[in-house]
């Protein structure tokens, strides 16, 4: 069942930035197109997750689980993703410039298209199936 937080004025998926998200179970919740920018995500199960589309620049995702979310052209320039779980994910076409990145799980990721440009990338996992 996906969980999806929605604006009442025009139906458009919206959380208020600087959002304390911390430790919040949003595993396959609906979050496309969501303005989630400066949130703090840290340790959030965003297992399964729709996030294609949305904007996370400058968001704190450090150790979150991310495993399978799709993240398929999502904002994410500048956000902590340090020892995230990103396994599995679809991050086609995301904006990953100047993303912390150390020590995240890519394995069987999808970063076809994705902007690395200025992330750091130290000890990050990836196996045979990471596309990029």
């Amino acid at each position: 069942m996906k969980t999806t937080i929605m604006n009442w004025f025009n139906g458009s998926v919206l959380f208020e930035t600087d959002a304390d998200l911390r430790n919040a179970n949003l595993s396959d919740a609906d979050l496309r197109n969501a303005n989630l920018s400066d949130a703090n995500l840290s340790d959030a199960d965003l297992r399964s997750a729709d996030l294609s589309d949305a904007d996370l620049s400058g968001a704190n995702l450090s150790d979150a689980d991310l495993s399978g979310a799709d993240l398929m052209g999502a904002n994410l320039r500048d956000a902590d993703l340090s020892g995230a779980d990103l396994s599995g994910a679809n991050l086609m076409g995301a904006n990953l410039s100047g993303a912390d990145l150390r020590n995240a799980d890519l394995s069987d990721a999808d970063l076809s298209g994705a902007d690395l440009s200025g992330a750091d990338l130290r000890d990050i996992n990836i196996n045979e199936s990471t596309k990029y």
